[in-house]
């Protein structure tokens, strides 16, 4: 029986019995021949399940055989993420990068990272090429009309008056905007606040949650 396993900061994931059931069909595959692709799809299933250190030594082992293997990287770096090991998840992501630079789920991952730590112009640059190398990308279209300053919000409204005055550049400010539904107006607040302070870590946060309520409007949900 598949047991749930924490996330990162103690956070327990509760057994989905698919989830379950796909960890023991790619476990069996594995047993049966150790060489095999299947560790990257098992990997990934322990991380979705929070046993982010049993994906990251599954990971490794498999990288040592297949070095080149981009999807097992990127689920490597995606497991090191969930157990706060930001920089060394982007050491993953640069790799499949100097590899492939045409990989645009590595593009899109390293400007999640730079984002987060509040390193906008290099997660504007890595978004750009993810739209380029996939246009079809609209989740990445969207967080780029975001961060790459073409937001909805009219100069000319009251609001955008407002959000062009650094008065109202405050973390308060902007979680007035979310409580609103402003998911637009939010992240503007968040991004003037780390354009002057790149380190202030509760914009960080907030920016996360303007531009995940943003991404899951424009999904329908």
């Amino acid at each position: 029986m598949v047991h749930p396993g924490p996330r990162s900061g103690g956070e327990t994931v509760a057994e989905d019995p698919a989830a379950a059931s796909a960890i023991r069909r790619y476990e069996e595959r594995l047993a049966k021949d150790p060489a095999s692709l299947a560790f990257a799809p098992l990997a990934d299933a322990y991380r979705k399940m929070g046993r982010t250190h049993e994906a990251i030594r599954l990971c490794r082992e498999g990288l040592e055989r297949f070095p080149a293997y981009a999807t097992a990287r990127l689920i490597l770096a995606k497991s090191l993420l969930d157990q706060g090991q930001a920089e060394a998840a982007l050491g993953e992501v640069r790799t499949i990068l100097e590899t492939n630079p045409r990989d645009p789920q590595g593009h899109r991952f390293a400007s999640e990272l730079h984002r987060r730590a509040g390193r906008l112009d290099e997660a504007v640059a890595h978004l750009e090429e993810a739209v380029k190398l996939d246009p079809e990308d609209r989740e990445s279209r969207v967080l780029l009309g975001v961060l790459g300053g073409g937001s909805s919000v009219s100069d000319g409204s009251s609001l955008g008056r407002l959000l062009a005055d650094d008065t109202f550049a405050t973390v308060t400010f902007g979680g007035v905007c979310l409580e609103q539904g402003l998911a637009d107006e939010a992240a503007q607040v968040f991004l003037r606040i780390l354009q002057k302070q790149p380190g202030h870590a509760r914009a960080r946060e907030r920016l996360e949650e303007a531009l995940r309520m943003k991404t899951q409007r424009r999904k329908g949900f």
